[in-house]
């Protein structure tokens, strides 16, 4: 349970019977709480670790800046608790600055609604979306639930899985692309499959093949710039909107491009709660432009 900037919990019998209460609460934070060995280092410091008869107190939500000015951007909320936020990211918005000082970022907007709601912590994302691709993005609220999340990023232990809509009829054979991906030297913006690239997977967990063009569901085992766009399009199914990869234009709806983007969402984020342990599967629901595009090429709209 949160108090402030204290969070209070009981850890059991594991600490309470044993003969040296400071060494069993360090060694309880470290194996089963997950805490690194420099936060618990600095907490012990500066007196953040309290033991009150069975009770154990942490100072894990001390106030910290927001690290960016808040700028007010209408923001959906997919999930929020004291150690972590997920938020939709729209279409045309970066998730943060990219040091030309142009346009309001997700980083602004978490910011502005950290301010609107008294939370004095620091904007963290986890990990990030291209500008023109929507789904959720998830950010830690303190110094712990960053070091958790962060290393379970490295562990490959979040899973994120997107819908993209894609040129041509994908077969059912393809179920792993694993080519290296590396940058375009002659187009600064672009990335291409590379012999001397990164490595790069992309899994294809599910399909639906329509007439000249499919939507395919995708987990990534790596996380390189533009992969998913990169891979498909290598493989001869790039994704709708996509100018940069050679994506063919959105069909006409009702007079209008139904999307004029690349087709790409995160549909959901799956994650073990920082602290809980639990796992939390955070859906994120189609934009109308994707849903739009689905229904023409599928024959839902004549």
């Amino acid at each position: 349970m949160r108090r402030g900037e204290w969070l209070e919990t009981m850890p059991g019998r594991r600490v309470t019977a044993a003969e040296d209460t400071g060494e069993a609460i360090d060694r309880w934070l470290r194996e089963t709480a997950g805490m690194p060995d420099k936060l618990l280092a600095r907490l012990r410091r500066e007196g953040g670790i309290q033991w009150r008869g069975d009770r154990l107190r942490l100072a894990l939500f001390p106030p910290r800046e927001w690290g960016i000015e808040p700028v007010w951007h209408e923001l959906e909320v997919l999930h929020e608790d004291d150690f972590c936020l997920v938020v939709h990211k729209p279409a045309g918005m970066a998730v943060h600055p990219d040091g030309s000082g142009n346009g309001v970022t997700l980083d602004h907007a978490v910011a502005a609604h950290y301010a609107a709601s008294g939370e004095n912590c620091a904007v963290r994302h986890i990990h990030r979306l291209d500008k023109e691709t929507t789904g959720p993005v998830l950010y830690a609220k303190n110094e712990f639930a960053q070091a958790v999340l962060d290393e379970a990023m490295r562990a490959k232990a979040i899973s994120r899985r997107y819908a993209a809509i894609v040129q041509g009829e994908v077969p059912r054979s393809l179920a792993v692309i694993d080519l290296p991906i590396g940058r375009d030297r002659h187009h600064a913006s672009r990335r291409r499959v590379s012999p001397g690239g990164q490595h790069a997977i992309t899994r294809i967990v599910g399909s639906e093949v329509w007439k000249g063009a499919s939507l395919v569901k995708i987990e990534l085992e790596t996380g390189r710039t533009h992969q998913i766009r990169v891979h498909l399009s290598h493989v001869g199914h790039p994704l709708y909107g996509d100018a940069l990869y050679g994506g063919p234009m959105a069909p006409e709806v009702h007079g209008n491009h139904s999307l004029l983007r690349q087709a790409l969402h995160g549909e959901f984020l799956r994650f073990a709660h920082p602290w809980s342990g639990e796992e939390l599967e955070i859906a994120d629901p189609w934009p109308e432009d994707m849903l739009l595009l689905r229904n023409a090429l599928s024959g839902r709209i004549r």
